[in-house]
């Protein structure tokens, strides 16, 4: 199938995609950090979407999460939370058959909809917290390897009373703090690829 990652710089989904045969492309700003997968580096704005079976959607989310709801008067005020939730809703109606956007907690919940699934890395065997946020079009669920924190613990053979950590709430200041935070995780990414991919091909076989 043909899958684009929007707005991903790190390849981590789009190789995963690719690793099981894919025909996979990123799209973002910046180079990808991986040089060996297809990625163009352009506005998602200027993306045919009919060419592409599933599109993963990451819009920018600085402006649109609750962890900075402190700041949102400026941000309303500067425009700049108008402008992403404009980019959200674009992702969001792209003309691709399936797609899923992502965000952290935030206010297109309420803005736009309730999410289709909330998902946690402990949930696929990562021992951290990040709440993740999926709208889904013609795609399932994700399954998840573990439904409780403590079956995750059991399963990676962690002391009682173990927490899995909010390490991406940790990152220190920096030039690539938002980078970090915004990285996807494999284990997830793997899911996706893995559940998503064969789903699709069933259903347009059904059609």
């Amino acid at each position: 199938m043909n899958i684009i990652i929007a707005g991903e710089e790190s390849g981590i989904t789009r190789d995963a995609f690719a690793a099981l045969g894919h025909n996979a492309w990123s799209c973002d700003l910046k180079p990808s950090r991986s040089p060996s997968g297809q990625h163009w580096q352009g506005s998602w704005r200027d993306v045919c979407w009919g060419n592409f079976d599933i599109g993963i959607m990451h819009p920018e989310c600085t402006h649109l999460a609750v962890s900075g709801a402190r700041w949102f008067p400026q941000k309303r005020a500067d425009g700049r939370q108008q402008a992403s939730i404009a980019e959200f809703l674009y992702l969001a109606n792209a003309t691709v058959y399936a797609s899923c956007v992502e965000q952290p907690v935030g206010i297109m919940s309420t803005l736009y909809r309730k999410p289709d699934q909330i998902v946690q890395p402990w949930m696929f065997g990562r021992w951290e917290t990040k709440a993740t946020c999926y709208w889904l079009k013609n795609l399932p669920r994700i399954v998840v390897l573990y439904r409780t924190v403590d079956e995750c613990r059991e399963a990676l053979g962690l002391p009682v009373g173990s927490k899995p950590e909010a390490k991406v709430h940790k990152c220190p200041p920096g030039p690539l703090r938002a980078q970090i935070r915004s990285e996807s995780f494999p284990e997830i990414a793997q899911a996706m690829a893995m559940q998503w991919g064969g789903q699709v091909q069933r259903l347009e076989l059904a059609a």
